[in-house]
């Protein structure tokens, strides 16, 4: 790898604003903003307004539509005469 073209990879907190998860990991992006972890250490933070805490996909909590009998209202509705 070439010296000091690559952006600085370190230990970044992205915390989910709508349900209070967070998880450490490592990253590239960087944050005015810091937020002291669980092990005592002050890491970049990075907010976020989906992770898997609060997708509906991932929580179960996803609508699922009423099909049922759109299809037959459709061929109803515009069946050839």
């Amino acid at each position: 790898m070439k010296a000091g073209i690559h952006p600085e990879y370190r230990a970044v907190v992205f915390q989910d604003v709508t349900s209070d998860f967070a998880f450490l990991t490592r990253s590239t992006l960087g944050s005015k903003e810091t937020v002291k972890w669980e092990d005592g250490n002050e890491y970049p933070l990075i907010k976020l307004d989906i992770t898997s805490a609060s997708h509906p996909f991932y929580t179960g909590k996803n609508k699922v539509m009423d099909t049922s009998g759109r299809v037959d209202k459709f061929r109803k509705r515009y069946a050839q005469k």
